[in-house]
């Protein structure tokens, strides 16, 4: 479910304008304990925190074509906090039987808090989709899901990025939680 990636990617190395490597390096300063801050260290394990919303996480949008720049962006921000990449497997995660996805959810941010690491969902808009108009009880189940995981962004203590090239597909709820936008140019 949870690939465990050792985050050798630096912010400097990744192929991105000045503005969007200075949104990586606002979220990288609002999770810095604010001693390592002063001393300019990163934490070695768990980051602590700190964010001006009512999430006790960060959570960061990165929407691009290019699936290898997304993902250089999570290991750099992860490489950035000195902590792993935990990169998800979504097809491993979602499941077709009622409340099992969510409990596969339940245990990866939980993990991924545990162990401090920074959590990417490549392909979030496969679950972070809009939300219907209720027409059966599976369209119910679907966003009873999507619901799931706003709570769960709400309450992680972490870092997690969304990785996307549909930004318009996810459901308008998760992006009036996200602080942190990245938009990768189009090649």
């Amino acid at each position: 479910m949870i690939e465990r990636r050792r985050a050798t990617v630096r912010l400097d190395d990744v192929a991105l304008a000045a503005p969007q490597k200075e949104t990586l390096r606002s979220l990288v300063a609002s999770v810095r304990p604010p001693a390592a801050k002063a001393a300019g260290r990163t934490p070695a394990r768990k980051p602590m925190v700190r964010s001006e919303t009512s999430a006790a996480g960060a959570t960061a949008l990165v929407s691009g074509a290019d699936a290898t720049t997304r993902e250089q962006v999570a290991s750099a921000v992860a490489n950035a906090l000195d902590v792993e990449l935990h990169r998800v497997d979504l097809a491993a995660v979602t499941s077709k039987y009622i409340g099992e996805t969510e409990k596969n959810l339940r245990s990866v941010f939980d993990a991924a808090e545990r162990s401090g690491a920074v959590l990417l969902l490549d392909e979030a808009d496969a679950l972070f989709g809009k939300r219907t108009d209720v027409k059966n009880a599976h369209d119910r189940y679907a966003n009873i899901e999507v619901s799931y995981l706003v709570e769960q962004l709400e309450s992680f203590n972490g870092v997690v990025v969304l990785a996307t090239n549909t930004k318009s597909n996810i459901d308008p709820a998760f992006l009036r939680r996200i602080r942190y936008v990245v938009e990768l140019p189009d090649d």
